[in-house]
């Protein structure tokens, strides 16, 4: 089956999740999401199945916090912020990507 051109390559959705929660701060999940759809120009969607376990699994590593608020809705939700180890993480995730990013530059160039 072919993957949709909005599927998100393997390995990036740490990256957009911490980068989106340093740029905006408490966000919960759909406005995570939206917030990525919309700065992506609806280049890149996430999926709800994607991006709890993500959130959890970001959780148990002490990347983010995660503390129970009010929506714009009136809605309760889980509110996701990052910490100061998820800080280090993004630096280390962004530096990833540039290198990987620049292999592919490289390859694409010369090859």
């Amino acid at each position: 089956m072919p993957s949709s051109k909005n599927d998100i390559l393997q390995g990036t959705l740490d990256l957009l999740v911490l980068k989106t929660l340093a740029a905006r701060g408490a966000l919960h999940g759909y406005a995570i999401t939206s917030r990525i759809q919309q700065t992506s120009a609806d280049l890149l969607r996430v999926e709800e199945g994607s991006l709890y376990p993500a959130l959890h699994r970001m959780e148990q590593a002490g990347w983010v916090r995660a503390a129970w608020g009010v929506t714009e809705k009136k809605r309760a939700a889980r509110f996701y912020t990052l910490t100061a180890k998820g800080r280090k993480q993004l630096a280390a995730e962004e530096e990833s990507w540039a290198r990987l990013t620049d292999g592919v530059r490289r390859v694409l160039r010369y090859a």
